[in-house]
């Protein structure tokens, strides 16, 4: 049982999804005692058990299943571990146990600190900086060299698709910042554009005065509101222009927005 809490601790810190399937009722005979537990990851991976056979086999489809919603949730049901061909003990399994078992099914599927919509040296030097504060991060980047999980290896998730379709599916909570840093600024007009539908506190998007303008201009004409959560150009001015300077400026953009607070300096005026 340590091993299972154990590995709860593991997939938390680094930010991976599961489902954590819990034995919780039984009748008759059943393959496991009740409090029996088994994680379920999205590939089917699974540690611990709940009895094996059909039983675990079906907790392990639905688990699949439940975590594809990308919903966090808990769900309990009903096993009828019989022969017989018709049932209202809960869903038959086919089994020669004659039992019957209720599982409850909690499904984890942590939200992002941080979306880096690019992963190049600024997205790489971001990553770091997340590393160093505890943030989880996803980063997006439709080059295949770049959405590398050798490049990112402690990001929650790097996924190499079109950036639109990428945030679409991302799981975003009211907790997530957006960090819009396309090579070449190809793709930021498309990620805002996808970014303002999300409930992300903040989306920050790099650029010159005179490229945002123009973005801000087309969407507008597309009927997307610029909200008060969009900031662009990025970044807080710090006067530096290397890729480390420009994604320090960003986070501490993103604590100053994130904390409420001024982002003034602390010195004392004497």
């Amino acid at each position: 049982m340590n091993d299972i809490f154990s590995k709860i601790a593991e997939l938390q810190k680094e930010n991976k999804p599961f489902v954590l399937a819990t034995l919780v009722n039984t009748s008759e005979s059943v393959p496991q005692h009740i409090g029996a537990k088994i994680i379920i990851l999205p590939d089917g991976k699974t540690f611990g058990t709940i009895g094996g056979g059909a039983l675990e086999k079906n907790t392990v489809k639905e688990a699949q299943k439940l975590l594809s919603s990308g919903e966090n949730k808990v769900v309990k049901i009903t096993y009828d571990l019989t022969l017989k061909k018709n049932s209202e003990r809960g869903i038959m399994l086919g089994m020669l146990c004659g039992g019957r078992a209720e599982v409850m099914f909690e499904v984890v599927v942590p939200s992002n600190d941080m979306v880096i919509c690019g992963g190049g040296h600024i997205g790489e030097k971001l990553a770091v900086l997340c590393d160093i504060l505890g943030f989880s991060y996803s980063v997006i980047d439709n080059r295949p060299e770049f959405a590398d999980e050798k490049r990112f290896p402690n990001a929650s998730k790097v996924v190499c698709k079109k950036f639109s379709q990428a945030l679409k599916e991302m799981k975003i909570s009211g907790s997530t910042a957006i960090v819009i840093v396309t090579f070449g600024h190809l793709y930021d007009e498309e990620c805002l554009k996808a970014a303002i539908k999300s409930p992300a506190y903040y989306i920050g998007m790099i650029g010159s005065k005179n490229k945002v303008e123009t973005i801000f201009e087309h969407l507008t004409k597309q009927g997307l509101k610029i909200s008060d959560k969009v900031y662009s150009p990025i970044g807080l001015d710090v006067g530096s222009e290397t890729p480390a300077g420009i994604a320090l400026s960003i986070l501490a953009e993103i604590l100053k927005v994130k904390n409420k607070t001024t982002g003034k300096s602390l010195r004392i005026q004497v």
